[in-house]
């Protein structure tokens, strides 16, 4: 029987305004990805700052937010990496609630592979580390981490043989496009100004401090600016003659055709350049090692894919037979210490949210959170107080290579 037109469900209306600038606002946060957003979000909530506007040249959530492997983890080793991760963790675990909205975050637990005796050994450090810190994390011999997560190969005739893994159960995964969306949603409540299509093309400075942004809408006054554009934030940077210290690489990951479930938790593994999880709609989910050269091309590339690929049969033999169905670039602003910097600049009433490599996403709510402090009242939260810009000339560095991610 057709149905009636009157019994279809009413399409869903608009989760924001699509609104055009103003002439100015108190703040002006360039780049409408998550943490662009989660940052309005908490300027509003924690701060009562309300007149802002988030531009974005294409749109919102169009970037590294639509690009990336949902993973989120709090697993770093140094205290300053803990400091911010953990905190991020924690209000993931409330951040539905909170945004009243679904995110489907899933808490399916996390695994880092061991493939030789050094890996051990600097899994272990991770995990007294992590310990001390107060964070969920436990090492795992390879017997154990097959009870994880069974499809995991921990033959000891393989290339690659399973010595352990760490394991950090609350760890886990959310939709991102959800997430993208449930800030957008309450940064419109509060009268908060979404304006896509919009990019910006200057920065005006006068007497050492930020009066506005130039954007193909036109100028926008603006009493502080806060830039939250990934790789792209080294361009913006340098309109103001500011020089960071960041390279832009793509990162490629691709998804498989939709399976039963299968795939437990979450699996990364540094030595064969591979992490994976499974989607809620059942995709398996892959990310591969950044691309060595430097480029804003949001594409792939075959010979990662295919090395890729290799490495995911290297651990998942039961996968052999699975379809891919598409793949993505996404592009990672990397620092010298994989460490992100997030605070002030020496332009007054300029501020910086960038180089976070692989780490973006599972930051979002927790830089957001950090950067509205930074913002609201001109200095950093204990959070994001050591990725200051000048730590590249004191030699305070925060060097999380080997717990950064893959190819990092």
């Amino acid at each position: 029987m057709t149905p009636d037109a009157h019994d279809l469900p009413d399409h869903p209306d608009f989760l924001w305004r699509n609104a055009d600038p103003k002439k100015s606002y108190d703040v002006v946060i360039v780049g409408g990805g998550g943490h662009g957003l989660a940052t309005a979000y908490y300027l509003a909530k924690n701060h009562g700052i309300t007149n802002i506007a988030v531009l974005e040249k294409g749109w919102l959530a169009g970037g590294n937010m639509a690009r990336n492997t949902t993973i989120i983890r709090s697993n770093y080793l140094w205290d300053e990496s803990s400091g911010i991760y953990e905190s991020s963790l924690k209000l993931w675990e409330t951040l539905e609630q909170d945004l009243d909205y679904p995110i489907l975050f899933s808490q399916r637990g996390v695994l880092n592979l061991a493939h030789n005796l050094q890996d051990v050994r600097d899994s272990k450090r991770r995990v007294y580390a992590n310990q001390l810190n107060g964070i969920d994390a436990e090492w795992l011999e390879p017997d154990e981490v097959a009870k994880v997560c069974p499809i995991v190969n921990t033959s000891p005739d393989v290339r690659y043989p399973v010595h352990g893994a760490t394991y950090q159960p609350r760890a886990g995964i959310a939709k991102h496009d959800y997430v993208a969306w449930g800030f957008a949603r309450r940064c419109d409540a509060y009268g908060i100004d979404l304006i896509q299509n919009c990019e910006v093309t200057g920065i005006d400075v006068s007497g050492g401090r930020v009066t506005g942004v130039r954007t193909t809408r036109g100028r926008i006054a603006a009493g502080k600016v806060a830039l939250a554009a990934a790789g792209h934030t080294s361009v913006l940077a340098q309109m103001v003659g500011l020089r960071l210290p960041l390279q832009s690489h793509p990162l490629q990951a691709l998804v498989s055709e939709l399976l039963e479930p299968v795939h437990p938790t979450v699996v990364m593994s540094n030595a064969v350049h591979v992490y994976v999880s499974q989607a809620h709609k059942g995709e398996l989910v892959m990310g591969a090692g950044i691309d060595s050269y430097n480029g804003y091309g949001q594409r792939g590339a075959f010979h990662i894919i295919e090395r890729q690929m290799a490495a995911a049969l290297e651990l998942f033999p039961v996968f052999a037979r699975a379809h891919m169905l598409r793949t993505w670039g996404g592009i990672v602003d990397t620092t010298p210490d994989a460490s992100p910097i997030v605070g002030l600049t020496p332009v007054e009433d300029l501020y910086l949210n960038c180089g976070w490599g692989t780490g973006g996403f599972k930051a979002t709510p927790g830089v957001g959170w950090a950067y509205a402090h930074t913002i609201a009242t001109g200095e950093p939260h204990d959070t994001n107080a050591p990725f200051t810009l000048d730590r590249f000339t004191t030699g305070a560095l925060v060097d999380e290579h080997g717990a950064a991610a893959v190819a990092h």
